[in-house]
């Protein structure tokens, strides 16, 4: 595997050994994603309610993902990861505690779901940014976009597993599962032994400052995060309100809503690679239309779906969009951001992206139980392509850093 080539990344045994257990972790937290989500719909017949299962696993990026930048640039990134690793099995082992007691309750559902996103919130800018640790700068998106792989290769297999356990036993063994996953990924960074600089500290406040500074007064890194806010709420809508669409509208069970989202993973694999030679051929932008354009048909799809057939075609198309648009994203940002605040650009990009995934989720799951779930995504879609046109006119993606590197 030669230095540049889409799979040269591999040849560090330490992106190997992260790579591969982080795959088996993301498996474990897609397995109870897909519990979590089911469990609401048994617990509750309010479409908001539903949707906020997926807006507590992103609202705490938003809330607490800048001071975790300003951690992860502070303090020994691989620590940090060890700390929120060891947080979620903790969580996630109450969690399938309290559900086998058949003790759980809606709202005590979204607390817990909501610790295990901040969690999530605390390791994301460290994971992110230790990625320079782990193979050299040449292999960089190389390496971003394997990394995309392995959360897609777990989010075609772990929902489908998920639905299945949760059929033939309870939902309680999922929340199990996923935290028995923390560990393998626990024991390879205690392992693991990066020779890195010791970060330079800052007070905190005036580090994230720093970084929101950076962010707000570099004109192409501003597009990006414009970009991730603006398409992370129109995009919530597919993920969270297609428990209940399952459920109601197709007339599936567990079984199929695992299945859905098993396909959208494959669908995100399958553009995983060639994203970064459409990216180098085409251009970010016009990249970042077709996968829009794609996610935003994939939901039209699916708002006229009465049954699986159609809707399964529909959650590749849409994997394909989302992986094409947040991949291209995601590297957009990495490649502008200064190694010495590389947590906190990259926490500001989560806390915009994941915000807007957020506040989308509660927005459609409110105009869901208003207007309807056909209507919310609609709604949704037009957001979607009203946004691509109007942004691609006033905020266009920064052309590549070689000719541009502000």
């Amino acid at each position: 595997m030669a230095p540049g080539g889409a799979l040269a990344p591999f040849r560090f045994p330490a992106f190997r050994a992260i790579w591969t257990a982080n795959m088996l972790s993301n498996m474990g937290s897609m397995v109870q994603a897909v519990a979590a989500a089911w469990l609401m719909t048994r617990l509750t017949d309010a479409h908001w309610l539903v949707a906020l299962v997926q807006a507590s696993t992103t609202l705490p990026i938003l809330l607490f993902g800048v001071f975790a930048g300003a951690i992860a640039d502070n303090f020994d990134r691989r620590r940090v990861m060890l700390t929120a690793q060891i947080g979620m099995l903790i969580v996630s082992g109450v969690l399938a505690f309290v559900t086998w007691q058949k003790a759980i309750t809606p709202f005590g559902l979204l607390a817990l779901v909501l610790l295990v996103g901040v969690g999530t919130a605390l390791n994301g800018p460290a994971w992110q940014a230790s990625v320079r640790a782990q193979v050299g700068r040449a292999d960089l998106p190389h390496a971003i976009s394997l990394n995309t792989i392995s959360f897609n290769l777990a989010r075609s297999v772990g929902p489908a597993l998920g639905g299945l356990l949760i059929s033939i036993w309870d939902i309680s063994l999922a929340f199990a599962i996923n935290a028995l996953s923390y560990c393998i990924l626990i024991a390879v960074l205690l392992r693991w032994k990066p020779e890195v600089t010791p970060p330079a500290r800052t007070p905190m406040l005036r580090g994230i400052a720093d970084g929101i500074h950076f962010c707000v007064t570099t004109p192409s890194v501003r597009k990006v995060l414009l970009r991730g806010a603006i398409l992370g709420v129109g995009m919530a809508a597919y993920q969270a309100l297609l428990p209940v669409i399952v459920r109601e509208r197709l007339h599936g069970d567990e079984v199929g809503f695992g299945s859905l989202l098993g396909a959208f993973g494959v669908g995100s694999i399958l553009c995983a690679l060639p994203v970064s030679k459409a990216r180098r051929r085409f251009g970010s932008e016009t990249v970042i239309g077709v996968g829009t354009f794609a996610f935003t048909l994939a939901s039209l799809i699916l708002a006229f779906s009465h049954s699986l057939a159609p809707a399964l075609p529909a959650a590749l198309l849409a994997g394909a969009g989302w992986v094409v648009v947040m991949t291209t994203l995601n590297v957009a940002m990495q490649v502008r951001s200064p190694d010495a605040i590389l947590g906190r650009c990259l926490s500001i990009y989560q806390a915009a992206t994941f915000g807007g995934m957020a506040v989308g989720a509660a927005l459609w799951g409110v105009i869901s139980d208003w207007i309807g779930l056909q209507a919310a995504l609609l709604l949704a879609a037009s957001w979607l392509m009203f946004f691509l046109l109007l942004l691609r006119a006033v905020a266009p993606m920064p052309p590549p850093v070689s000719s541009h590197p502000g």
